[in-house]
């Protein structure tokens, strides 16, 4: 440290030491309440005096702690997904933790006005504790008692829902869970989405709501589908939990323009889970089409209860001691009505600091995952020992994917089995396309659905696809080995 540095450092101490004397001098001396309001005043500069002095030594500390170790090839593992947090992140999160509030405060309503936006939505998202939370509120919402308010139909036991065979479980799940049929779709082969036409001849007279994911951040057609969604009648969940910052081109009245995924459906959910495009370590949120449709889901999340009062307030409809209910004594608690069947999957205060951290770096996130991905592409097709041997996961047409990875199916004679083997052996991260056909998967053996035609792509996916990684912690090194351990596992893969 050089010798200005350390006066600096001195002379901030003594005047922290004069501060504080003084301040507590004038607390036995605080008599009026213009006496109380300097002292508070003084109080305050004290407490933005030490939080600053905090927020310095946890940048200090990141830098030592936490610089960046640099890549051997062969020896340094290359995570198919990694989390990307610099020490605005960590000063966001000490911030947040200095509060002492701990639950949903400050941070996570600046975190809530602010994601709407990011899908052309107004008002408030609701931020939940996973993006598996988050399905399971958005979709379980749709089965409210809350929709009756404004004379919408919930659904009921044994009505059906469209959804792709091949996905993640927890887009699944909440559909069993609640009692209603998974109609099961096979998806497109090239693209790993569903088709608009397949989810349309896939209704029957019970269909009352499609729910599909934007794989991989590759997005589906939901602009065609949210269409057909509103002449039928039908509700339409999009999981955008892997598909942050990705777009379709749509047709408006002054020409085509680039709409994001989250802004077609009932309600959108995302993920923050540190694989995905920002993180807040554990958590997820809901973005609603309105007001109405983002209470069911806000009732779900804070245990069922009717009252919206966030933590630490009281009687924000005003009336909190004059409601009545059916069964209820006149005038009971409002805090204490319970109006649905539901959970406490908040998130805290201290995971949406890091996220509004993060919020700010999205563009440069999703820049460099799509410009990661691109790099690979263009490796895999440019050499033809990888493209007789890889077949990359196109773009749907129309749209701008967020990547979540770069997904690739094993051509004939290459078994994927010892391809993912051999690159994880040489420290190069792989994943499948999570539970490929879901029908297939252990927990779903006994479980009523209908399947909608032959799900033979999905059957396919769960032979041949697998994915690497294109997060933004990956540098021109790491990415030129993960394209030579390619090659040599498509090698080494060949039957």
């Amino acid at each position: 440290m050089s010798a200005e540095f350390l006066l600096r450092r001195r002379r901030r101490r003594q005047w922290l030491r004069r501060r504080t004397v003084f301040v507590v001098a004038a607390l036995t001396r605080a008599d009026t309440p213009g006496r109380q309001s300097a002292v508070l005043s003084g109080v305050n500069d004290i407490e933005t005096e030490l939080r600053k002095r905090v927020f310095d030594a946890a940048r200090a500390f990141f830098a030592t702690a936490h610089a960046p170790k640099p890549f051997v090839p062969g020896v340094t593992y290359v995570p198919v997904t990694a989390k990307v947090i610099d020490e605005r992140d960590l000063v966001s999160l000490l911030d947040a933790s200095l509060d002492l509030w701990l639950t949903a405060g400050r941070f996570s309503r600046d975190l809530e006005a602010k994601l709407p936006a990011r899908m052309n939505r107004k008002g408030n998202a609701l931020l939940v504790n996973s993006g598996s939370s988050a399905n399971l509120v958005a979709i379980s919402a749709l089965g409210s008692p809350m929709l009756r308010d404004f004379n919408v139909k919930p659904l009921e036991r044994g009505d059906e829902v469209i959804t792709a065979a091949a996905g993640f479980p927890t887009t699944l799940n909440p559909i069993i869970q609640n009692g209603w049929v998974p109609v099961l779709i096979d998806v497109d082969f090239a693209t790993l989405n569903a088709l608009p036409e397949t989810v349309m001849a896939a209704r029957s007279a019970k269909t009352r709501a499609v729910v599909l994911a934007h794989t991989l951040g590759n997005p589906y057609r939901v602009d065609k589908i949210a269409e057909w969604c509103r002449r039928e009648g039908l509700f339409l969940v999009e999981d955008c939990c892997d598909a942050l910052g990705a777009t379709l081109q749509t047709a408006t009245d002054s020409g085509a323009a680039a709409a994001p995924v989250g802004s077609f459906g009932d309600y959108a959910t995302l993920s923050f889970y540190p694989a995905h495009h920002i993180t807040t370590g554990e958590g997820g949120a809901v973005i609603a089409r309105d007001g109405r449709m983002r209470r069911a889901v806000e009732s779900l999340r804070d245990w069922g209860r009717d009252c919206w009062c966030e933590p630490g307030k009281d009687n924000t409809c005003g009336k909190r001691f004059a409601w009545t209910f059916d069964g209820l004594p006149c005038g009971y608690d409002h805090k204490y009505v319970y109006s649905t069947i539901g959970y406490n999957l908040k998130m805290t205060d201290m995971q949406a600091a890091i996220g509004l951290s993060q919020l700010d770096k999205l563009d440069g996130f999703i820049a460099a995952r799509r410009r990661n991905w691109q790099t690979l592409f263009d490796a895999v097709t440019s050499n033809p020992a990888l493209s007789e041997g890889l077949i990359p996961v196109r773009a749907t047409p129309g749209t701008e994917p967020s990547w979540f990875g770069f997904p690739m199916h094993c051509a004939n004679g290459v078994d994927r089995e010892k391809l993912t083997r051999f690159l994880e052996e040489h420290k190069v991260g792989t994943r499948l396309l999570f539970g490929s056909n879901l029908a297939k998967q252990p927990a779903y053996k006994g479980i009523e659905f209908r399947r909608h035609g032959d799900l033979a792509a999905s059957d396919e996916i769960l032979k041949r696809t697998f994915w690497i990684g294109v997060h933004p912690g990956l540098d021109a090194a790491r990415i030129s080995y993960m394209v030579e351990q390619l090659e040599a596992a498509v090698k080494a893969a060949r039957r």
